[in-house]
């Protein structure tokens, strides 16, 4: 009975969080859509009247393309989308497998703690001393590590829920973690 109500939290919270994550992703999209947008209104001024806008690449490079990127992220890890080598998973053993990933996703959260730890140490001194950067539009440089914070915290309670459930399958030796589909039937052609 307990084991049920586990793996009834469990899916509930991966549920919860994967809703977190695809508002994340339609903003990384949003930030995506912006990007085009501001380069092909800065080109059509730069070569229509000479006048090109002087603050875009600030904003793409400070702003839209953190979003892009770290916004991005634990959706496409729920979906299984970061490239990984599982050519030869399928021929470890159950458990084994298992147990390797965990440690795997162990090792990366750690690796995204240290970068949440470190964007929010930046985002606190960036936010109480108003940095800004030198430019003819002095962007606030807090807003950035923001998006860094967000983005690496909700992978940093994805990769903990895969470390979870790699270790409890390794323990009970059978699949309580959403395994990714074999190259074959994620679209990749036989050879």
């Amino acid at each position: 009975m307990e084991r049920r109500s586990n793996a009834a939290e469990t899916v509930g919270i991966s549920r919860a969080l994967a809703s977190l994550e695809v508002a994340l992703m339609a903003v990384s999209a949003v930030a995506m859509a912006a990007i085009m947008l501001v380069v092909t209104l800065d080109a059509t001024l730069r070569y229509i009247i000479s006048s090109p806008l002087t603050w875009s690449y600030d904003l793409i490079g400070l702003y839209l393309m953190v979003a892009v990127f770290f916004l991005a992220l634990p959706d496409t890890l729920n979906h299984h989308g970061h490239i990984a080598v599982d050519i030869f998973q399928r021929l470890i053993p159950l458990r084994l497998r298992h147990l390797l990933l965990g440690t795997g996703y162990a090792l990366s959260t750690w690796v995204m703690v240290l970068i949440v730890w470190g964007a929010g140490q930046r985002l606190k001194t960036a936010f109480l001393q108003d940095e800004r950067i030198a430019a003819l539009v002095p962007w606030p440089t807090w807003i950035a590590y923001l998006l860094v914070v967000v983005g690496s915290s909700v992978l940093v309670m994805r990769c903990l829920l895969r470390v979870y459930g790699h270790f409890a399958s390794a323990i009970i030796g059978r699949e309580v973690v959403d395994m990714p589909p074999p190259p074959t039937e994620a679209g990749v052609e036989e050879i």
